[in-house]
């Protein structure tokens, strides 16, 4: 036990004092990482929307973990951050991109889901003072405590980086179905989807400018991967395209302003995994032979496939073994 730690009041007075040393120390880890690193450059995209374009590889150390899209938007009260980034160095390097552009405070941190290029640098946000509201889909609580030790074990064994379980930050508001939240002169469109990429998608729109931060609900370039439920994907991109979107900003790839086009190649490769799995069970093809075969042609062109086509056929077939 921590030394002078006792027990109700005080207890929780100490619990407090240690909390706020490991976030100074975990904070002044992360300044000291990315002192070598790459601060991430944004582009303004639209008047007072700004997108960081993350590395179309893998979240891994060689990466820094700045592999997803991040972005921020700045309305005349506050700041919105959609996606933080894959490491608290790179959230400090954020919320200091922010600082150097706009003198308005960071009210929200919105998380469009639990994956961790998307959500490891809120801590950088949570030690701010004051600290701002975090957003998310109403099931990202449970989708944090599932996977938030693995994503910490990976940050000491991989990118050694200080991982205690502080830098996992919970959404505060959750969002059930939609959501507006104002930024002082312009409102954002939360909505939280069914299972699609993950059980807990969220996107954002900035009616302002029609700009929608579509989370990995859309992949360009960077293969798509399915972690929650492939025709629930394809459901969610048929509601997806019926947006009034002039510009669209993936969780992966470039922004792009043609919709919903920009949704086409992803459409192709996911609706032939549809296909192609149905075919295979209905041939009695086993799993392992069907990862070999399926979708190989739709899977060509993309970056990353070699490392995730297999499991989206995985995924997939063990999603439509059993449908009706």
């Amino acid at each position: 036990m921590w030394a002078g730690a006792g027990t109700g009041a005080g207890a929780g007075a100490a619990l407090r004092v240690v909390r706020r040393i490991l976030a100074t120390l975990c904070a002044a880890t992360a300044v000291a990482a990315h002192a070598a690193g790459d601060t991430p450059d944004f582009v303004e995209v639209a008047p007072g929307v700004h997108v960081h374009a993350g590395r179309q590889q893998n979240w891994a150390p060689a990466n820094r973990g700045d592999v997803a899209n991040l972005g921020f938007v700045v309305g005349t009260r506050c700041v919105a951050v959609i996606d933080s980034g894959g490491t608290p160095a790179l959230g400090v390097a954020l919320r200091a991109a922010i600082a150097r552009t706009t003198a308005v405070p960071v009210c929200y941190v919105i998380n469009t889901h639990a994956h961790p290029d998307h959500i490891l640098g809120n801590h950088a946000f949570a030690a701010a003072r004051p600290a701002p509201r975090f957003v998310g889909h109403a099931r990202l609580s449970a989708a944090l405590t599932a996977r938030g030790p693995f994503y910490l074990a990976a940050l000491a064994r991989d990118f050694g980086t200080a991982a205690p379980p502080e830098l996992i930050v919970y959404p505060d508001i959750g969002v059930e179905h939609e959501l507006e939240i104002d930024l002082g002169g312009r409102r954002l469109a939360l909505r939280a989807w069914p299972t699609a990429h993950t059980d807990h998608d969220l996107t954002v729109l900035d009616r302002q400018t029609r700009t929608l931060f579509a989370g990995d609900l859309l992949f360009i370039g960077h293969l798509p991967v399915l972690d929650g439920r492939l025709l629930g994907w394809l459901e969610a991109m048929a509601a997806l395209a019926q947006l009034d979107v002039a510009r669209v900003v993936p969780g992966h790839g470039p922004v792009g302003s043609d919709w919903p086009g920009a949704m086409a190649p992803q459409l192709h490769y996911l609706e032939t995994l549809r296909d192609q799995t149905r075919a295979a069970i209905r041939r009695g093809q086993t799993l392992g032979d069907a990862v070999k075969t399926i979708g190989t042609e739709a899977g060509a062109g993309w970056l990353l496939t070699d490392e995730f086509h297999p499991r989206n056929v995985t995924a997939a077939y063990a999603e439509l073994e059993w449908e009706d």
